[in-house]
């Protein structure tokens, strides 16, 4: 006949002391907090604006509800906002008032983005400024440089305009540059014209790893940048591939970058820990795209979810996987939701 123990495996747990040590640490809100690994603050965020010639403008965007296009003269109002939600840094993106095929007033004096690089530091002196150096949203056929006559991007040759966009802004008081094109040889090219042009101290955050994902729509809106023709899969990398994201970042770090970005974020987490990992020297930015905050505001409209919660969670994912840093169109909402 079976013998049976007298003892159950749950008497073991019992006397074990440290059976329930990760459940004791999770008892309270205090006790979670105390012992949180991965933090969300306010200046962890940045914040993008898509600027407009004009006075008064405020423009929504419907695919992405809660944003809007602004012109130069609403920035010192958005700003103000910012500081008193903690958030100390921006990404400027441009819709200029006329295109053409070589983007001309993406490098003006007068362009809208140096217009409202000024507007900024004159309101907030303190707010970093970034601004996103490519040529999609100035050009009469949407793409991210200039075309040959088969439509294909030429490459050495864009890298001249997208040279004088950073030193435009630069010269306008940018701190931050930020090319976004993923053009060969842009961050080098950027990096010489600035230090040429007496900018050493302005800043270059390369989109080194820039995937041609669908969740860039609602962005296409907003920006006004949507490709006329084609798309942008020779240039921007597949979203199979994650060993060629290595290669692309230590291509920008030895040419000069100051910190990296990856783009998209929520489909991208691998990458953004790979990222961090072959490079935690460097600021690590990761870009929570339109369509990622399209969905869930799509979808906490419906009822379907709690946009508080899964907007800190994803934000939190994000940060967990090695971010430094996100850009995040819910920024100001969770600025006000952490605090």
């Amino acid at each position: 006949m079976t013998e049976f123990a007298e003892t159950s495996p749950l008497d073991a747990l019992r006397l074990d002391p440290g059976a329930h040590r990760p459940r004791r640490l999770r008892r309270t809100q205090a006790l979670r907090d105390l012992v949180r690994e991965t933090t969300l603050a306010p200046d962890d965020l940045v914040y993008p604006f898509f600027v407009v010639p004009g006075e008064g403008m405020r423009k929504p965007v419907p695919s992405m509800p809660g944003i809007d296009q602004l012109s130069v003269d609403g920035l010192g109002r958005e700003a103000a906002e910012l500081s008193a939600l903690g958030i100390k840094a921006v990404l400027l993106f441009g819709i200029p008032s006329s295109k053409d095929a070589m983007g001309l007033e993406s490098f003006a004096d007068d362009g809208v983005v140096q217009q409202a690089i000024g507007a900024l530091k004159d309101s907030s002196p303190e707010l970093v400024v970034a601004t996103d150096v490519c040529l999609c949203e100035y050009t009469d056929h949407g793409h991210c440089g200039l075309l040959d006559a088969d439509g294909y991007l030429l490459n050495d040759e864009t890298l001249e305009l997208l040279a004088r966009i950073a030193v435009s802004h630069g010269e306008a008081g940018a701190d931050i540059v930020a090319p976004s094109g993923m053009i060969d040889g842009m961050v080098g090219a950027i990096r010489t014209t600035l230090d040429g042009a007496g900018l050493e101290r302005v800043a270059v955050l390369s989109y080194a790893v820039k995937y041609a994902s669908a969740f860039y729509a609602p962005f296409r809106d907003a920006a006004e940048g949507a490709p006329a023709f084609g798309d942008r899969r020779t240039h921007q990398m597949d979203p199979a591939n994650a060993r060629e994201a290595l290669r692309e970042a230590a291509l920008d770090v030895e040419q000069g970058a100051d910190g990296l970005v990856v783009k998209p974020a929520l489909g991208y987490l691998d990458v953004v820990r790979a990222v961090h990992e072959r490079f935690p020297e460097l600021p690590l930015a990761a870009y929570n795209v339109s369509g990622e905050y399209a969905m869930v505001k799509a979808a906490a409209a419906n009822g379907w979810l709690d946009e508080r919660a899964v907007a800190l969670e994803i934000l939190t994912g994000i940060r967990r996987a090695g971010a430094d840093l996100v850009v995040t169109y819910h920024a100001k909402d969770a600025a006000r939701w952490i605090q």
